[in-house]
């Protein structure tokens, strides 16, 4: 098991902006520490929701499955996020699962422990509107997106903010520093994987991306950025 967590764990975490030091410490001597291997299930789609979740290391997965069975990858977890937090102030479940794509640690919440952290500190409360409203506008700008653009444009956009949120950079360009398969990309953006793959392969042929093993390299991120705001090809680089 991992060691009790320091408070400076919390430091840079949007939900406990604010908190002076005495409160931090009272956050988290409230929290649960723990090592998830990849490929583990954090939480269930469909489950109470029974704790908040916080990522301190490694990436977590958030997908949800209609009831044909088709999935969608809400969105990629990187370290000092919040997961499944808000389940607990709504209908009290899981909407969606949360998998882990690398070794992860992870602190979590009981729900009634959470509960009173926001009632012992109202900037928590405060803290978790902002972030509501933070997911809710990036919900419209992917749902304007799927009804609007094509589908170059959506993987375009869903590259850059996955570089945006875990770019790393390494010799060939920017890295997205986790593993990320086609199919992923693919639930991102209410595509298919023979679309984004003949995608991602004509980009590769122009020296735009780099792909392979589940790792994705933007090797020219202008041209990217080009793509996705439908930039005339004349203005492209």
């Amino acid at each position: 098991m991992p060691p009790p967590p320091d408070p400076a764990v919390l430091h840079g975490m949007p939900l406990f902006a604010g908190l002076e030091a005495d409160a931090l410490g009272d956050v988290v001597g409230q929290a649960r520490s723990r090592l998830v291997p990849r490929g583990t299930a954090v939480f269930s789609q469909g489950e109470p929701a029974a704790a908040g979740h916080a990522l301190i290391d490694g990436r977590v997965k958030i997908v949800q499955t209609g009831p044909d069975g088709q999935q969608v990858v809400l969105r990629f977890i990187g370290p000092g996020e919040m997961f499944g937090t808000l389940a607990i102030f709504t209908d009290g479940v899981y909407p969606a699962d949360a998998v882990t794509v690398a070794d992860c640690v992870e602190l979590s919440w009981p729900a009634a422990a959470m509960t009173a952290l926001m009632e012992r500190h109202p900037a928590i409360a405060r803290n978790a509107l902002a972030i509501v409203g933070g997911r809710l506008r990036e919900v419209q700008n992917r749902l304007r997106e799927v009804s609007t653009e094509r589908v170059e444009r959506r993987i375009a956009h869903a590259l850059l903010r996955l570089v945006r949120q875990a770019g790393r950079r390494v010799d060939a360009g920017v890295e997205i520093n986790f593993p990320l398969s086609r199919q992923d990309v693919a639930e991102m953006t209410g595509s298919t994987l023979h679309t984004v793959s003949r995608t991602l392969s004509a980009w590769e042929a122009q020296g735009i991306v780099e792909s392979g093993r589940q790792q994705v390299v933007i090797r020219k991120p202008h041209a990217l950025v080009a793509i996705a705001e439908d930039l005339p090809a004349a203005d492209r680089p």
